[in-house]
C-alpha cells in the first residue's frame, strides 16, 4: 500500500514537500568484496616491488589464499610490470593503480594504467616455435596460467585477476 504524502523516485522514497530523500541502509550481502588496499604509484620500475610487498602482506592475512601466495605474487608482479613498461612506457608522470579486495571466494586484484591499452587476442603465443626463445612475451601467458580468472577492461588498460 503506498504511503500518503510520499512518492517513489528512482527507487528511493522522497518527501513530497522537497525534503531530502530517505535512504535505507542496505544489508551487506555475505561474501561481499572488502577492499584491502588501494594504491597509486608512478610508472617507474622501482615502484613495483614495494607495492607487491604491501599487497602480499594483505594476501597472507586471507585464510583461503594460503598455499597460493607464489602464484598471486608472480601474477601481480607481471601485471604491474606490464602496466609500467608497456602501458605507461615508464613515464613517471603517469600512474598505475592497484586495488586488492577479498571475499569468502578469493582474492581480486585490479591493475590499471594510463596507457593506450591493448587487445590480448593480438599477442603472439609464447609456445609457438618462433617465440620459444624470445626474451619477452610471457607475462600475460603466465598470468592466465597462475590465476583462476583474468579479464580485461577499459580497452586493455585494466586487468582484473581472481584467485580462488
Amino acid at each position: 500500500m503506498p504511503l500518503r504524502g510520499k512518492k517513489k523516485v528512482s527507487g528511493r522514497k522522497t518527501q513530497a514537500r522537497g525534503k531530502a530523500p530517505v535512504r535505507r541502509k542496505r544489508a551487506r550481502p555475505t561474501g561481499a568484496l572488502v577492499l584491502k588496499l588501494d594504491v597509486k604509484i608512478p610508472a617507474k620500475k622501482s615502484a613495483i616491488d614495494p607495492v607487491v610487498q604491501r599487497v602480499m602482506a594483505e594476501v597472507r592475512k586471507v585464510p583461503h589464499a594460503h598455499g597460493k601466495e607464489d602464484a598471486i605474487e608472480l601474477a601481480l608482479t607481471e601485471a604491474l610490470a606490464n602496466a609500467v613498461v608497456h602501458g605507461c612506457k615508464c613515464d613517471p608522470g603517469k600512474t598505475v593503480e592497484c586495488r586488492v579486495a577479498t571475499d569468502k571466494r578469493g582474492v581480486l586484484i585490479v591493475v590499471r594504467d594510463q596507457g593506450n591499452g591493448f587487445n590480448p587476442k593480438n599477442l603472439p603465443n609464447p609456445l609457438h616455435d618462433e617465440n620459444l626463445y624470445a626474451n619477452h612475451g610471457r607475462g600475460i601467458f603466465l598470468i592466465h596460467r597462475l590465476m583462476d580468472e583474468v579479464r580485461y577492461h577499459r580497452n586493455g588498460t585494466e586487468i582484473r585477476m581472481l584467485k580462488r
